[in-house]
C-alpha cells in the first residue's frame, strides 16, 4: 500500500504493517488504520518512532515505549479492556505512549495516564485511559539525553 505522511512524503507500507484501532484513538475515533515509522538508520531499535495514520495524512504521534524512560510504568488494566485485542502474551504484547513537544524542548513528556496498547500478531491496538493515578504529563527530556550520552551518539 502506499500511504501520504505528514513528515515522511509518501511511502511503502507491507499490509502487515498495518495496525487497526477499532475504537480510533482518543480524540480521532474516524482514523483506525495506523503504521508504526521508525527511524530509518536504527529500525526497531530506535527510541522514538511514529504512530503514523493511514486514513489521515496529516494525522502522526510520536510515540516511546513508556518502559525506556519510566522503568517502574505497571499500569493496572482492566482485562475486559483487553479482551478484544485477541491473547496477549509476552511475546506479542507492544505498549506504547505518546510523546509530546512544547515550544519548550525541555517540556517534553509522555502521557502514562493513556497508552497504546498492541497486540503485534493480530495487528490490533487500543488506547486506553488508566484508573490508576499515573501523570498525563511525565517529563522526559534529561532522560533521553541521559539515555542517548550512555549509548555513545
Amino acid at each position: 500500500m502506499r500511504a501520504k505522511t505528514r513528515f515522511f512524503g509518501e511511502i511503502d507500507i507491507d499490509n502487515d504493517k498495518i495496525i487497526n484501532f477499532e475504537q480510533g484513538i482518543i480524540g480521532f475515533p474516524d482514523s483506525h488504520n495506523y503504521t508504526l515509522i521508525y527511524d530509518s538508520e536504527k529500525g526497531e531499535d530506535s527510541m522514538i518512532s511514529w504512530l503514523q495514520s493511514l486514513d489521515e495524512p496529516q494525522l502522526a504521534f510520536p510515540v516511546i515505549d513508556p518502559l525506556k524512560v519510566c522503568r517502574d510504568y505497571d499500569p493496572r488494566i482492566d482485562e475486559e479492556l483487553l479482551r478484544p485485542l485477541g491473547e496477549l502474551t509476552e511475546d506479542n504484547l507492544l505498549v506504547l505512549v505518546t510523546i509530546t513537544v512544547p515550544s519548550n524542548v525541555e517540556d517534553m513528556s509522555i502521557n502514562l495516564k493513556a497508552p497504546i496498547i498492541i497486540n503485534a500478531d493480530l495487528k490490533k491496538a487500543s488506547q486506553l485511559i488508566i484508573e490508576d493515578d499515573l501523570p498525563v504529563r511525565y517529563k522526559i527530556y534529561h532522560l533521553l539525553k541521559e539515555a542517548k550520552e550512555k549509548a555513545g551518539e
